[in-house]
Protein backbone atom coordinates (compact mmCIF):
# COMPACT_ATOMS: atom_id res chain seq x y z
CA UNK A 1 0.00 0.00 0.00
CA UNK A 2 1.57 3.47 -1.04
CA UNK A 3 2.32 6.05 2.01
CA UNK A 4 0.25 8.84 2.13
CA UNK A 5 2.20 11.93 1.01
CA UNK A 6 1.74 14.77 4.07
CA UNK A 7 0.30 17.76 2.46
CA UNK A 8 3.09 20.18 3.11
CA UNK A 9 6.22 22.07 0.65
CA UNK A 10 8.26 19.18 0.12
CA UNK A 11 5.91 16.58 1.51
CA UNK A 12 7.76 16.21 4.53
CA UNK A 13 7.11 14.08 7.35
CA UNK A 14 6.41 15.70 10.84
CA UNK A 15 10.79 15.58 11.92
CA UNK A 16 11.24 18.16 9.40
CA UNK A 17 7.90 20.52 9.04
CA UNK A 18 7.15 20.97 12.40
CA UNK A 19 6.96 24.74 13.56
CA UNK A 20 9.24 24.48 16.30
CA UNK A 21 11.96 22.27 14.12
CA UNK A 22 11.74 24.63 10.89
CA UNK A 23 13.50 27.22 10.23
CA UNK A 24 11.74 27.94 7.05
CA UNK A 25 8.19 28.96 7.09
CA UNK A 26 6.23 28.73 3.68
CA UNK A 27 3.28 31.59 4.09
CA UNK A 28 0.39 30.45 1.13
CA UNK A 29 -1.57 33.39 0.13
CA UNK A 30 -4.05 32.48 -2.28
CA UNK A 31 -6.02 35.81 -3.48
CA UNK A 32 -6.54 36.65 -6.83
CA UNK A 33 -8.66 40.12 -6.59
CA UNK A 34 -6.76 42.37 -9.29
CA UNK A 35 -5.46 40.17 -11.85
CA UNK A 36 -6.45 41.87 -15.01
CA UNK A 37 -6.64 39.28 -17.82
CA UNK A 38 -6.37 35.60 -16.43
CA UNK A 39 -7.61 34.80 -13.36
CA UNK A 40 -6.52 31.68 -10.98
CA UNK A 41 -4.00 32.65 -9.17
CA UNK A 42 -5.81 31.99 -6.45
CA UNK A 43 -4.90 28.71 -7.08
CA UNK A 44 -0.85 29.23 -7.11
CA UNK A 45 -0.36 28.08 -3.38
CA UNK A 46 -1.96 24.68 -3.50
CA UNK A 47 -0.66 24.02 -6.79
CA UNK A 48 3.03 24.78 -5.78
CA UNK A 49 2.77 22.59 -2.53
CA UNK A 50 1.26 19.41 -4.65
CA UNK A 51 4.04 19.82 -7.59
CA UNK A 52 6.51 20.38 -4.59
CA UNK A 53 5.82 16.60 -3.19
CA UNK A 54 7.17 14.97 -6.32
CA UNK A 55 10.77 16.72 -5.83
CA UNK A 56 14.17 15.67 -5.47
CA UNK A 57 14.98 16.83 -2.21
CA UNK A 58 18.82 16.57 -2.69
CA UNK A 59 19.70 19.67 -4.58
CA UNK A 60 22.97 19.04 -6.93
CA UNK A 61 24.66 22.48 -7.37
CA UNK A 62 24.93 22.84 -3.47
CA UNK A 63 25.44 19.38 -2.80
CA UNK A 64 22.56 20.20 0.26
CA UNK A 65 19.41 19.39 1.91
CA UNK A 66 17.67 22.18 3.23
CA UNK A 67 14.85 20.38 3.88
CA UNK A 68 16.75 19.26 7.35
CA UNK A 69 16.83 22.80 8.53
CA UNK A 70 13.03 21.99 8.44
CA UNK A 71 10.45 23.70 6.62
CA UNK A 72 7.09 24.99 8.33
CA UNK A 73 3.67 25.14 5.96
CA UNK A 74 1.45 27.59 7.55
CA UNK A 75 -2.61 27.25 6.66
CA UNK A 76 -3.32 29.53 3.50
CA UNK A 77 -3.86 33.17 4.59
CA UNK A 78 -7.32 34.59 3.13
CA UNK A 79 -9.31 37.69 2.77
CA UNK A 80 -11.90 39.26 0.47
CA UNK A 81 -10.33 42.62 -0.17
CA UNK A 82 -6.87 44.14 -1.28
CA UNK A 83 -6.20 46.17 1.64
CA UNK A 84 -7.12 43.86 4.27
CA UNK A 85 -5.09 41.17 2.55
CA UNK A 86 -2.30 43.21 2.43
CA UNK A 87 -2.62 44.21 6.29
CA UNK A 88 -3.24 40.90 6.89
CA UNK A 89 0.14 39.64 5.75
CA UNK A 90 1.97 42.68 6.69
CA UNK A 91 0.80 41.44 10.91
CA UNK A 92 1.79 37.26 10.17
CA UNK A 93 4.98 37.96 8.75
CA UNK A 94 6.06 40.40 11.27
CA UNK A 95 4.85 37.67 13.83
CA UNK A 96 6.90 35.49 12.08
CA UNK A 97 9.91 37.40 11.96
CA UNK A 98 10.05 38.10 15.50
CA UNK A 99 10.00 34.11 16.14
CA UNK A 100 13.55 34.33 13.98
CA UNK A 101 11.93 32.11 10.99
CA UNK A 102 12.44 32.69 7.05
CA UNK A 103 9.92 33.34 5.06
CA UNK A 104 8.38 32.44 1.62
CA UNK A 105 5.07 33.62 0.36
CA UNK A 106 3.47 32.28 -2.17
CA UNK A 107 0.95 33.96 -4.18
CA UNK A 108 -1.83 34.65 -5.59
CA UNK A 109 -0.64 37.86 -6.99
CA UNK A 110 1.77 40.19 -7.15
CA UNK A 111 -0.36 42.29 -4.72
CA UNK A 112 0.31 39.90 -2.04
CA UNK A 113 3.79 40.41 -1.71
CA UNK A 114 2.98 44.08 -0.24
CA UNK A 115 2.45 42.61 3.38
CA UNK A 116 6.09 40.82 3.36
CA UNK A 117 7.98 43.68 1.96
CA UNK A 118 6.42 45.90 4.72
CA UNK A 119 7.43 43.56 7.13
CA UNK A 120 10.81 42.78 6.05
CA UNK A 121 11.59 46.35 5.58
CA UNK A 122 10.43 47.01 9.16
CA UNK A 123 13.04 44.76 10.40
CA UNK A 124 15.82 44.87 8.43
CA UNK A 125 17.74 47.96 7.55
CA UNK A 126 19.49 48.88 4.62
CA UNK A 127 17.10 46.66 2.67
CA UNK A 128 16.64 46.54 -1.40
CA UNK A 129 14.38 44.38 -3.28
CA UNK A 130 15.17 42.66 -6.78
CA UNK A 131 12.12 42.47 -8.67
CA UNK A 132 12.09 39.33 -11.50
CA UNK A 133 9.04 40.14 -13.49
CA UNK A 134 8.01 40.51 -16.89
CA UNK A 135 6.13 44.19 -16.01
CA UNK A 136 7.74 47.47 -14.26
CA UNK A 137 4.22 47.46 -11.88
CA UNK A 138 5.05 50.70 -11.38
CA UNK A 139 1.96 52.74 -12.52
CA UNK A 140 0.44 54.63 -9.66
CA UNK A 141 -3.09 53.32 -10.35
CA UNK A 142 -4.71 50.85 -13.00
CA UNK A 143 -8.16 51.06 -13.57
CA UNK A 144 -8.83 53.67 -10.53
CA UNK A 145 -6.98 50.72 -7.78
CA UNK A 146 -3.37 51.82 -6.21
CA UNK A 147 -3.39 48.26 -4.59
CA UNK A 148 -3.85 46.52 -8.42
CA UNK A 149 -1.62 43.85 -9.06
CA UNK A 150 -0.01 46.31 -11.70
CA UNK A 151 1.29 49.13 -8.92
CA UNK A 152 2.51 46.63 -6.87
CA UNK A 153 6.55 48.01 -7.42
CA UNK A 154 4.88 51.67 -6.95
CA UNK A 155 3.44 50.97 -3.35
CA UNK A 156 7.10 48.91 -2.42
CA UNK A 157 9.29 51.93 -3.83
CA UNK A 158 6.33 54.13 -0.67
CA UNK A 159 7.39 51.53 1.79
CA UNK A 160 11.22 51.31 1.70
CA UNK A 161 11.02 55.10 1.10
CA UNK A 162 9.57 55.27 4.45
CA UNK A 163 11.48 52.78 5.77
CA UNK A 164 14.81 54.79 4.78
CA UNK A 165 13.62 58.02 6.55
CA UNK A 166 12.59 56.11 9.73
CA UNK A 167 16.17 54.01 9.64
CA UNK A 168 17.95 57.65 8.31
CA UNK A 169 19.50 54.92 5.44
CA UNK A 170 19.88 56.97 1.71
CA UNK A 171 20.07 52.95 0.35
CA UNK A 172 17.08 51.41 -0.78
CA UNK A 173 16.43 50.73 -3.63
CA UNK A 174 14.58 48.31 -5.94
CA UNK A 175 15.92 46.68 -8.52
CA UNK A 176 14.18 45.01 -11.73
CA UNK A 177 15.03 42.28 -13.96
CA UNK A 178 13.68 41.04 -17.22
CA UNK A 179 11.14 43.51 -17.87
CA UNK A 180 9.81 44.03 -21.64
CA UNK A 181 6.45 45.51 -20.98
CA UNK A 182 5.25 48.62 -19.41
CA UNK A 183 2.87 51.73 -19.80
CA UNK A 184 4.51 55.43 -20.67
CA UNK A 185 3.23 56.60 -17.15
CA UNK A 186 5.59 54.38 -15.77
CA UNK A 187 9.05 55.82 -17.15
CA UNK A 188 9.00 58.42 -14.22
CA UNK A 189 8.74 56.14 -11.79
CA UNK A 190 12.01 54.12 -12.94
CA UNK A 191 16.00 54.79 -12.64
CA UNK A 192 17.68 53.57 -15.68
CA UNK A 193 20.65 51.92 -14.06
CA UNK A 194 18.21 50.05 -11.78
CA UNK A 195 16.25 48.04 -14.20
CA UNK A 196 17.53 45.47 -16.52
CA UNK A 197 14.97 45.15 -19.72
CA UNK A 198 15.37 41.32 -21.66
CA UNK A 199 16.30 42.96 -24.05
CA UNK A 200 19.56 44.45 -22.89
CA UNK A 201 19.89 41.21 -20.90
CA UNK A 202 20.29 39.05 -23.62
CA UNK A 203 22.95 41.24 -25.69
CA UNK A 204 25.07 41.80 -22.36
CA UNK A 205 27.64 39.72 -20.97
CA UNK A 206 28.09 41.57 -17.27
CA UNK A 207 24.31 42.05 -16.82
CA UNK A 208 23.98 39.73 -13.26
CA UNK A 209 27.44 41.54 -11.89
CA UNK A 210 25.31 44.70 -12.59
CA UNK A 211 22.44 43.96 -11.38
CA UNK A 212 24.02 42.61 -8.19
CA UNK A 213 26.44 45.77 -7.73
CA UNK A 214 23.00 48.24 -7.43
CA UNK A 215 21.61 46.09 -4.18
CA UNK A 216 22.03 46.58 -0.68
CA UNK A 217 23.72 44.08 1.54
CA UNK A 218 20.03 43.50 2.80
CA UNK A 219 17.72 42.19 0.05
CA UNK A 220 14.19 40.78 -0.32
CA UNK A 221 13.69 38.87 -3.70
CA UNK A 222 10.29 39.49 -5.40
CA UNK A 223 9.67 36.84 -8.19
CA UNK A 224 6.55 36.74 -10.59
CA UNK A 225 7.18 34.08 -12.62
CA UNK A 226 6.18 35.95 -15.74
CA UNK A 227 10.11 36.78 -15.73
CA UNK A 228 10.65 33.12 -17.14
CA UNK A 229 10.04 33.10 -20.94
CA UNK A 230 6.35 32.05 -21.72
CA UNK A 231 7.47 28.42 -23.53
CA UNK A 232 8.38 27.47 -20.34
CA UNK A 233 6.35 29.39 -17.99
CA UNK A 234 2.99 29.61 -19.89
CA UNK A 235 1.09 29.33 -16.38
CA UNK A 236 0.77 33.33 -15.70
CA UNK A 237 -1.96 35.57 -15.89
CA UNK A 238 -0.37 38.31 -17.99
CA UNK A 239 2.63 35.71 -20.21
CA UNK A 240 4.97 37.65 -22.08
CA UNK A 241 7.28 36.78 -24.86
CA UNK A 242 11.15 37.10 -24.76
CA UNK A 243 11.67 36.36 -21.12
CA UNK A 244 14.56 34.57 -19.44
CA UNK A 245 15.17 30.79 -19.30
CA UNK A 246 15.81 28.74 -16.21
CA UNK A 247 19.86 29.26 -15.71
CA UNK A 248 19.84 32.93 -16.50
CA UNK A 249 17.33 32.81 -13.27
CA UNK A 250 19.25 30.68 -11.31
CA UNK A 251 22.54 32.50 -11.86
CA UNK A 252 21.43 35.71 -10.73
CA UNK A 253 20.10 34.12 -7.84
CA UNK A 254 23.19 32.40 -7.09
CA UNK A 255 25.01 35.56 -7.23
CA UNK A 256 22.89 37.21 -4.90
CA UNK A 257 22.87 34.56 -2.16
CA UNK A 258 26.87 34.39 -2.46
CA UNK A 259 27.30 38.53 -2.27
CA UNK A 260 24.47 39.49 -0.71
CA UNK A 261 22.22 38.92 2.24
CA UNK A 262 18.86 37.30 1.12
CA UNK A 263 16.55 38.02 3.99
CA UNK A 264 12.98 36.69 2.54
CA UNK A 265 11.47 36.00 -0.51
CA UNK A 266 7.87 35.34 -2.43
CA UNK A 267 7.02 33.87 -5.65
CA UNK A 268 3.83 34.93 -7.26
CA UNK A 269 1.43 34.61 -10.27
CA UNK A 270 1.19 30.82 -11.03
CA UNK A 271 -2.06 30.72 -13.03
CA UNK A 272 -2.23 26.67 -12.91
CA UNK A 273 -3.71 24.91 -15.53
CA UNK A 274 -3.18 21.36 -16.64
CA UNK A 275 -0.20 21.63 -17.94
CA UNK A 276 1.64 20.27 -14.51
CA UNK A 277 4.97 21.12 -15.92
CA UNK A 278 5.06 25.33 -14.94
CA UNK A 279 4.05 24.39 -11.21
CA UNK A 280 6.75 21.77 -10.79
CA UNK A 281 9.20 24.55 -11.91
CA UNK A 282 7.50 27.30 -9.67
CA UNK A 283 8.04 24.79 -6.71
CA UNK A 284 11.61 23.65 -8.17
CA UNK A 285 12.55 27.67 -8.01
CA UNK A 286 11.70 27.75 -4.25
CA UNK A 287 13.68 24.77 -3.09
CA UNK A 288 16.40 25.91 -5.33
CA UNK A 289 16.90 29.66 -3.63
CA UNK A 290 16.29 28.13 -0.57
CA UNK A 291 19.27 25.99 -1.62
CA UNK A 292 21.41 28.72 -2.62
CA UNK A 293 20.92 30.68 0.42
CA UNK A 294 21.04 27.69 3.16
CA UNK A 295 22.76 25.32 1.39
Amino acid sequence: MKTKVPHNFGGLPEEFSSYRNSEIVVLPIPFDNTSSWLKGADRGPEAIIEASKNMELYDIETNSEVYKMGIFTLKPLTDSGSKKMVDKAYRQVGKLLDDGKFIVSLGGEHTVSLGPIKAHAEKFNDMSILHLDAHSDRRDSYEGDKLSHACVMARAKEVIAYSAQRTASKKDSIVSVGIRSMDSSELKNIKGQKIFYASGIYKSKNWIKEAVKRLTRNVYVTIDLDVFDSGIMPSTGTPEPGGLNWYQVIDLLEAVAVNKNIIGFDVVELCPSQNKAPDFLAAKLIYKLLSLKFG
